[in-house]
């Protein structure tokens, strides 16, 4: 099942888990610490990633498909940027961000 993606700029992370964290009935999959967090429910996948001076700012959207054998990425028409990956596609790209990870989303 495809899952919506969403990510998404903020001020703080910390401050920012636990508000979306209720907003979604969940807890993030991943954290790292001050940097990044990122829930998967059953319909959504929403990352969020701590950039000054642009929190509430939509990165890019897309769709975390499982039958995405790579990641892509398009402009649409408003200049948007919409992904299309794999779950373990992004978890690639946790792992190579922050290593201390060691995400995997089967686990």
């Amino acid at each position: 099942m495809r899952r919506f993606h969403l990510a998404l700029a903020v001020t703080d992370v910390a401050a920012t888990i636990p508000d979306y964290s209720r907003r979604l009935g969940a807890a993030p999959t991943v954290v790292v610490p001050g940097r990044y967090a990122l829930w998967r429910t059953a319909t959504l996948n929403l990352s969020i990633r701590q950039i000054h001076g642009e929190g509430g700012v939509v990165r890019h959207l897309g769709w975390e498909d499982p039958q995405a054998t790579t990641l892509s990425v398009e402009h649409d028409i408003n200049g948007l940027i919409w992904e299309q990956f794999s779950a373990e596609d992004q978890a690639r790209e946790i792992r190579a961000n922050w290593p201390e990870t060691d995400y995997d989303p089967e686990t």
